[in-house]
């Protein structure tokens, strides 16, 4: 499907190659890494299908993760910050806080209070938009044996800077097929 293609590209020429997430590369090797198309147009489907991961990680703990992605829905950033904020809601109503964490993603990611061509939003931009479903026990895991995680993000901030806007609009572009 190349929705998942595109966004295991990212996932490489991204993520990982610039090493946005320090424990990216060990669940995509190992493959333990769900991709969901959601093609729904539907804002209560997609929460429908957000809870259906959730009980997919419950059942399966082989999968590590969940990528669900949206390339029929939330083209605009704001509306996407919306379904955000709901689905994370959504979690803690379910109860599935403390168990599961939302990170989120979208081609026109943008930090609050930053400018649109900040070379950093690139740390949370991806093909598609779409949410990331971890494991808050495998999360405080891989934490407790790296060093400095509070400086992940500064660090990322300070790569993708860097790099620059252009190199980082590239990289993301060649993720399309």
């Amino acid at each position: 499907m190349k929705e998942i293609e595109e966004t295991k590209k990212w996932l490489e020429t991204v993520v990982i190659a610039h090493n946005i997430c320090p424990f990216a590369k060990r669940v995509f090797d190992d493959e333990k890494i769900h991709f969901h198309v959601e093609n729904s147009t539907n804002v209560e489907m997609c929460l429908e299908n957000l809870l259906d991961e959730c009980a997919r990680l419950d059942e399966n703990e082989n999968i590590e993760t969940a990528l669900l992605i949206y390339p029929k829905m939330f083209a605009d950033f704001d509306e996407y910050l919306d379904f955000v904020e709901i689905s994370e809601n959504l979690l803690e109503v379910e109860d599935y806080e403390g168990i599961y964490q939302l990170a989120s993603f979208h081609p026109n990611y943008c930090f609050e209070d930053s400018n649109e061509n900040d070379a950093a939003n690139y740390t949370n931009r991806s093909p598609y938009p779409m949410l990331h479903l971890l494991r808050e026990s495998s999360l405080e895991k891989a934490l407790e044996n790296y060093p400095n995680p509070e400086m992940i993000p500064e660090n990322n901030i300070t790569l993708t800077r860097e790099l620059g806007l252009e190199k980082m609009r590239a990289t993301l572009a060649a993720c399309y097929q």
